[in-house]
């Protein structure tokens, strides 16, 4: 599925590292920078993690609610945020439902090997639920920049 600026964003019910239920429609009349990325503790997630934490009052000053996405498990997000002092919450997507919806679980190829992964995307989302900003060459060290310029 590709997505388009303009298109309404996909609602979605997952579960954040706590395990609790989180829906996309929950967050109606804010705007959501959702972030998809591949892995938990890896330099490059990590990196962009850290740039979003350290400017989180800032996004928050704009009107933005943060919410990552990655396939890693609830218990491995709990100790991401701990070990990185994460503000915001990660959405444990185990089984790719939300990457599906939002056409970030594709085909890769690294070294000639062909797999299955995320595809690093971030989708700004308007109060109304309409895709504003739909990021694909993420700066990973200056993302908070991509995001409010």
């Amino acid at each position: 599925m590709s997505l388009e600026i303009g298109q309404k964003a996909p609602d979605f019910k997952s579960v954040d590292q706590d395990g609790n239920e989180i829906t996309l429609s929950q967050f109606k009349g804010k705007k959501v920078v959702l972030y998809f990325y591949p892995k938990d503790m890896t330099p490059g997630c990590t990196a962009q993690a850290c740039d979003l934490r350290d400017n989180y009052e800032k996004l928050l000053a704009e009107g933005y609610v943060v919410l990552g996405v990655s396939t890693d498990s609830a218990e491995r997000h709990q100790k991401f945020i701990a070990k990185h002092e994460l503000p915001f919450p990660l959405i444990a997507d185990t089984e790719h439902v939300v990457h599906n919806l939002y056409g970030t679980w594709q085909l890769k190829k690294t070294f000639g090997k062909e797999y299955m992964g995320t595809v690093r995307t971030t989708f700004v989302i308007d109060e109304e639920g309409n895709l504003t900003d739909i990021i694909k060459k993420v700066k990973t060290k200056e993302h908070t920049n991509q995001i409010i310029n």
